[in-house]
């Protein structure tokens, strides 16, 4: 088990205003270099008017900014401290959400507070790294593997999972799996249970499809027609495989360089769906080409590259599975968006980090960093 509080009052760790020279200043040169692509293809959507979407996405930059550098100064111990009762509230959300959410576009997912509505999923993915992590701190390496111990993780995972599927929202519930799958793992829990998840998850699939035509069919036929067009879009390319298909032209048209900024024709015309949010990324391989697609790829893979190493060079686990946690999830973010857009699952509305527009996700993910900064700041040396 990790010492804790008592660890960083032992070692050397910088104090008062000299933490400001010891954040990881990089990584904070990274993700503003990321939103600031944002604000250029947010800009590019939107017919060249920044106050459409590209000016509030700024201003909300530049208070989450000064949020994550503002969290630096936090002390690790006090994240720990919080971690149930941050799960515990966002759970209470979750239900809230349930029963008055505020409901768009066929789902409901926010809480309207007046000025702002809140998208309490959002917060429950860095809550739910957050108690993974101080469990697993607190829990002895010895006990990580035992039966026991691994259901409760699993319970803490799948509790606000079943909650968000309800909202319905299939791409955040995949992420609070896969993030606290990630977390699971890098804790140190028996490969074998990964290899029987993956096993089951297989045999269903593979019942799933053998069942079609049969008395016993596992779905109905619409499911499976729903099946079919994620196979091949072509076969709707006017109905439910509209989406993708429009965004595999973008993003094949945009060839090496691009079309050109502000010069794509599937964003301009409008032929791409909710192209300020989940299919932004189209826009940009769009007018940017495969150079432009490639650029941000490499920022996002320094992003995670720097937090890894910020984890693996911190000596409390706490704060290491913390750092490693956010790294999955802000992973998951871009990795499931990608994925979505370019046909290789299923769209499940997951915005890309940093540069899809939205108030939450953006500065959810700011605070979340400015926690990774915690933990760096305050690593013991």
């Amino acid at each position: 088990m990790s010492s804790g509080y008592l660890d960083y009052k032992s070692d050397q760790t910088p104090t008062g205003w000299r933490r400001i020279l010891h954040l990881n200043w990089p990584l904070v040169f990274l993700l503003t270099a990321v939103a600031s692509a944002g604000f250029l293809m947010l800009y590019s959507v939107s017919g060249g008017r920044a106050e459409v979407w590209a000016e509030p996405q700024m201003e909300r930059f530049a208070v989450g900014l000064v949020a994550m550098i503002g969290l630096a100064f936090v002390p690790i111990w006090f994240w720990r401290s919080i971690s149930v009762l941050s799960y515990v509230a966002c759970v209470l959300m979750l239900f809230a959400v349930d029963v008055f959410g505020h409901n768009a576009m066929g789902a409901q997912r926010w809480l309207d507070l007046g000025p702002i509505k809140l998208q309490p999923s959002e917060i429950t993915k860095i809550a739910l790294v957050l108690v993974l992590a101080a469990y697993y701190d607190w829990l002895d390496l010895s006990r990580v593997s035992r039966p026991l111990w691994v259901l409760v993780p699993v319970a803490l995972i799948l509790m606000p999972t079943a909650l968000v599927l309800a909202q319905p929202d299939l791409g955040t519930s995949v992420m609070l799996v896969a993030g606290g799958g990630i977390m699971m793992f890098v804790a140190g829990v028996s490969l074998w249970y990964f290899a029987a998840v993956i096993a089951a998850v297989g045999g269903l699939v593979f019942a799933v499809l053998e069942s079609r035509g049969t008395d016993w069919q596992l779905l109905h036929d619409y499911q499976y027609r729903r099946i079919d067009t994620f196979l091949d879009p072509t076969t709707d390319p006017l109905g439910a495989g509209y989406n993708i298909t429009q965004a595999q032209i973008a993003l094949g048209s945009g060839g090496w360089s691009g079309r050109g900024f502000m010069q794509g024709t599937q964003s301009r015309l409008n032929f791409l769906p909710e192209k300020h949010t989940d299919f932004i990324f189209t826009t940009l391989a769009e007018e940017f080409g495969f150079v432009g697609t490639i650029t941000l790829l490499t920022l996002y893979a320094l992003v995670i590259g720097f937090c890894l190493y910020s984890a693996l060079s911190n000596r409390d686990r706490f704060a290491s599975l913390l750092t490693l946690g956010i790294a999955a999830t802000f992973f998951l973010y871009f990795a499931v968006n990608m994925s979505m857009v370019m046909g290789l699952m299923p769209v499940v509305g997951v915005p890309l980090p940093m540069v899809s527009y939205g108030g939450t996700q953006l500065m959810i993910l700011l605070m979340a960093f400015g926690i990774v900064q915690s933990a760096h700041v305050n690593r013991p040396r």
